[in-house]
């Protein structure tokens, strides 16, 4: 047993040590670097653009199914949203025995994948350890038949293949050990007598040494904090000192208490319009669940991970897709299976995606932008989603001289011509890959690019199409989405009452619009509302009977009576909503 005993001398002694090191540090600590250095440390994660999120633990048991009943959410919060008792949970150890377990085969899938690094849960929510602790016995290689450290050799295929590791660590919740934070339960409560216990306490005698454990004795490049349930400013002081032991280490803004760590850490969703100013990373699953889920079916097609690769990228961020390896240690197939797919687009075109920028231009409707500066001018990877069927890309007010342009895999050149909209790039008939195909256009100084917002016509009328749409999804939820073919595409899937959409647009000639929208909807009595600065709409979808047949409705009028940028947004209302699929709005300029 490694279970610490508080009344042994040491340990008070230990936690004495702790309160005068740790307790009042500020969450300045970590960040004390200059500018060059901060560079320096964040260099190789701006680069990779893309890695492997690994949910693995003793949930991979159970895989979903709790005394005969599936139990609903993700795999990996089994425990709590069937609130099983402690020990009921920890016999389910006894039958975690990873024998298949490959670690570098998993790292060689993610390599052949594109991915250029690897987080793994060292401890989940359940506080299960899959590693060698000795401050608790809840580990693999205590409570387990397979009784080895899983994430040694981990680390050691890591370092074969030159794939950077981090470990994820859950520092607050821990709904096994006594006193750790429960997610929606106040402190101190639980759902068995076993988690009684003080918060502060759990702090200091299992995630404290922990993380010192992991960073002290693992070789790794990111430790990724999670869900900061109870976590006050002081009590993340507490743990803030550990990260010094890793020199270079890049931290999450899961700690809690305000602090920021170095990237931001979006769930499920990709930012409508990324994050300025902030490294951020979107963390994803393949299917719905993270930790494996036996009865999960429902997988994200390789051409949607591939275009969420591109978006972020566009958008300047890293992608994080998860696999959830099951309880013998294999990763299911379906995921091995768009890993590989995905790694074969990135053979080609991975120059379009590592080390890149955001793109310069605000909205492309046929699809999306990544850029890399140099000295003497930049490179625009034209990632093509929709195939302009009269042969032309325009790269909306480019004022820089073009001075190539090419197939991503070298097949053949490009002709550019410049207009005063902008560059018009001329592709082949075909596109040589259906999911992405990329364009280079290289060209001469620093880049030049006029933001284009939507504008009205020479009537007075603004058409918004729902391909210049931001959508703003929520953490977790069915989100909203941009579907249908090129020419006809519309917002659908949305049957998340949290998700929005906006456009953004200039008003030259003020006064009073109608206000219309292209909508489907195979029910009655689907509310919204649309808002546009102060003045607030609210429209019933109509009944088309089906998701493809669109009606022209009616939404109301609302009055710009000033020149300058409008937002309109469109929102669901939160109780009278069902899912609609929107295609465009439109701002009918009235004659006064």
């Amino acid at each position: 047993m490694k279970a610490i005993c508080l009344n042994n001398p040491k340990t008070t002694l230990f936690l004495l040590l702790l309160l005068a090191w740790g307790w009042t540090v500020s969450p300045s600590f970590a960040q004390s670097e200059t500018e060059a250095e901060r560079a320096a440390r964040m260099a190789w994660w701006q680069e990779a653009r893309f890695g492997m999120f690994i949910h693995w633990g003793v949930y991979a048991v159970p895989a979903g199914t709790y005394q005969g009943k599936q139990i609903g959410g993700i795999g990996e919060w089994i425990m709590r949203r069937a609130d099983i008792p402690v020990a009921e949970y920890r016999a389910f150890a006894r039958q975690f025995n990873p024998v298949k377990y490959d670690p570098d085969a998993w790292v060689r899938l993610a390599r052949e994948a594109g991915m250029k690094y690897i987080v793994i849960t060292s401890k989940h929510h359940d506080g299960f350890a899959l590693y060698d602790s000795k401050v608790t016995d809840w580990d693999i290689v205590d409570a387990t038949p397979y009784g080895k450290d899983l994430l040694r050799p981990l680390e050691a295929a890591c370092k074969k293949h030159g794939i950077k590791l981090g470990f994820y660590y859950s520092q607050a919740q821990d709904w096994t050990h006594p006193g750790g934070a429960k997610a929606r339960l106040q402190e101190g409560e639980g759902w068995d007598e076993a988690h009684k216990g003080d918060f502060d306490q759990y702090l200091k005698t299992i995630a404290y040494p922990q993380v010192k454990e992991i960073l002290s004795g693992y070789d790794i490049d990111i430790l990724w904090w999670d869900t900061p349930y109870w976590m006050t400013k002081e009590r993340a002081e507490l743990l803030l000192p550990l990260i010094k032991l890793r020199p270079g280490l890049i931290t999450n803004n899961r700690l809690g208490g305000g602090y920021k760590g170095d990237i931001n850490t979006p769930e499920q969703h990709i930012p409508a319009t990324g994050i300025p100013g902030r490294n951020w990373e979107t963390c994803m699953t393949m299917n719905h669940t993270w930790g494996f889920k036996s009865y999960d079916h429902d997988w994200k097609s390789t051409e949607m991970l591939i275009r969420n690769l591109i978006d972020i990228a566009s958008k300047g961020g890293n992608y994080l897709l998860n696999v959830g390896p099951t309880a013998l240690g294999e990763i299911p197939q379906p995921s091995v299976e768009r890993l590989k797919a995905i790694g074969a687009w990135m053979k080609i075109n991975g120059p379009a995606i590592y080390g890149t920028t955001a793109s310069p231009f605000a909205k492309l409707t046929w699809g999306r932008c990544t850029t890399k500066v140099h000295e003497d001018g930049a490179s625009l990877y034209l990632h093509v989603f929709d195939w302009p069927a009269d042969g032309k890309l325009l790269l909306p007010r480019l004022n820089n001289k073009v001075k190539k342009a090419y197939l991503l895999d070298g097949a053949r050149n490009i002709k550019t011509q410049t207009s005063e909209d902008g560059v018009i790039v001329y592709v082949p008939d075909e596109p040589k890959d259906p999911i992405a195909t990329v364009i280079v256009v290289e060209v001469e100084g620093q880049l030049n690019v006029e933001k284009v917002l939507p504008r009205q016509a020479a009537d007075g009328s603004l058409t918004l199409p729902a391909e210049l749409a931001d959508i703003h999804n929520r953490f977790h939820g069915r989100h909203a989405t941009l579907e249908g073919p090129a020419g006809k595409r519309n917002i659908g899937s949305w049957a998340d009452t949290r998700s929005r959409v906006d456009w953004t647009f200039k008003i030259d000639k003020p006064g009073a619009f109608k206000v219309f929208g292209q909508i489907a909807c195979p029910s009655e009595n689907s509310q919204f509302t649309v808002k546009i600065g102060e003045q607030t709409l609210t429209a019933t979808a109509p009944n088309t009977g089906d998701y493809k047949k669109y009606q022209k409705t009616a939404l109301g009028e609302v009055v710009l009576d000033q020149p300058g940028k409008y937002t309109l947004s469109v929102k669901p209302h939160a109780e009278n909503w069902k899912s609609i699929n929107l295609r465009s709005i439109t701002l009918k300029y009235q004659q006064k």
